[in-house]
């Protein structure tokens, strides 16, 4: 354990963090053939735990990305990418083996960046991107099992269309969800990841399928004079709960796309002195040396 810790954390694109049992379970795309699972008890110091899913235990035989990891019934569900593709394998523990009893994709279509959602009345929806003349941003519920959705709910959700969000090619994808006093805030990354302006948008609605409005101070994650490429994150807490925390990648430099680099910052809701809903506000990215997470 540490009590200091200083970005980036450690390699992996398109981090996802479970806090489970006091222990936070790292998954990014980190390996060409699968997924590996770092843990840290503190998000300071991580430690390689080895493969979590393997290429032949799913369907899929390349191009691993942007795993996501959802506990219920004391099973523990991985909606992942190949193939360009969308899968969920399951597992007894969150270090995996993570497996498909049967192979099959969620749906024929192109699909990636899934996201799983728990609502307060039990309701499980998944966010996920189509291809779609760009990448496009999709919802639907998920059926009990959880290992498919329901195509007769899929809605659409929005494309690129703001300035910042159309600096290289259309594209908003690797979506994530906040409910907050009532409210939800759909974040989700613009741009594509080779370009420095990827970052982080943000838009809320009353419900989790919309419709959504984007906030007036976007992007609320994006470039500075040390680090760029900042985007495809996800959020947890501290063990306690008291503090949020982004988690996302950058590239590791301002000519050089990978390998792309994890980063950990925290972030807060604060008042809109205006009055509307509170503002999403992260603290990054940052590359001084920060405390540890307790």
């Amino acid at each position: 354990m540490s009590n200091t810790y200083q970005n980036p954390v450690c390699e992996g694109a398109d981090p996802f963090v479970l806090l489970h049992d006091g222990v936070y379970y790292l998954y990014s795309t980190n390996a060409p053939d699968g997924f590996r699972v770092f843990t840290s008890t503190d998000m300071g110091t991580w430690t390689d735990r080895g493969y979590c899913l393997r290429a032949e235990d799913v369907q899929g035989d390349r191009w691993f990305w942007a795993p996501e990891v959802m506990v219920r019934g004391g099973k523990f569900y991985m909606v992942y990418v190949a193939n360009e593709h969308l899968g969920i394998a399951v597992a007894d523990s969150p270090l995996g083996p993570f497996r498909q009893a049967e192979k099959r994709w969620l749906s024929e279509q192109n699909e990636i960046d899934g996201h799983f959602f728990l609502d307060e009345d039990g309701t499980v929806y998944l966010f996920f991107v189509r291809f779609d003349c760009g990448n496009v941003l999709y919802c639907a519920k998920m059926r009990e099992d959880l290992l498919s959705y329901d195509p007769d709910t899929v809605t659409f959700l929005f494309r690129a269309e703001e300035e910042w969000e159309l600096r290289d090619c259309s594209v908003v994808e690797g979506p994530f969800v906040l409910k907050h006093k009532g409210k939800y805030y759909l974040t989700y990354s613009a741009n594509h990841t080779r370009c420095e302006d990827y970052a982080v948008g943000c838009a809320v609605a009353d419900h989790p399928m919309g419709p959504y409005r984007r906030v007036s101070y976007n992007p609320i994650l994006k470039k500075n004079d040390r680090v760029n490429g900042t985007g495809h994150h996800s959020f947890t807490t501290s063990k306690d709960g008291r503090e949020l925390v982004c988690v996302y990648h950058a590239r590791p430099g301002r000519d050089t796309q990978c390998p792309r680099k994890t980063c950990i910052d925290r972030a807060e809701f604060v008042p809109d002195p205006e009055g509307g809903a509170d503002i999403l506000r992260i603290f990054g990215p940052s590359t001084d040396v920060q405390r540890a997470f307790e």
